[in-house]
């Protein structure tokens, strides 16, 4: 099961984020090692990111990224939309 996360950044993000990057790259980072987070990244226009968890509890851990997100309770980021992404073929990233 996956779940897309997708940031709506503010239009201070880029001259802001630098103060908070650190943090949030450790917390991709956790999220990242215990299997829950699968994919992130910047979108080449910087008004949106996106995040794709993964598993069971993905909607859940999105949420709980969220929460403790610098950028979010930094108000770098607008909005947020969680929605759950039915992948119809990849490859597998656990094989």
């Amino acid at each position: 099961m996956y779940y897309a996360l997708i940031y709506h950044n503010h239009p201070s993000y880029m001259s802001e984020r630098g103060k908070y990057r650190e943090e949030h790259l450790g917390l991709l980072n956790t999220f990242v090692n215990s299997g829950e987070l699968s994919l992130a990244g910047a979108f080449d226009d910087p008004d949106r990111s996106l995040y794709v968890f993964r598993g069971v509890q993905a909607e859940q851990a999105a949420q709980n990224f969220v929460a403790q997100d610098p950028y979010v309770t930094n108000k770098l980021v607008n909005k947020w939309e969680i929605k759950k992404w039915n992948v119809v073929i990849g490859v597998d990233m656990e094989s």
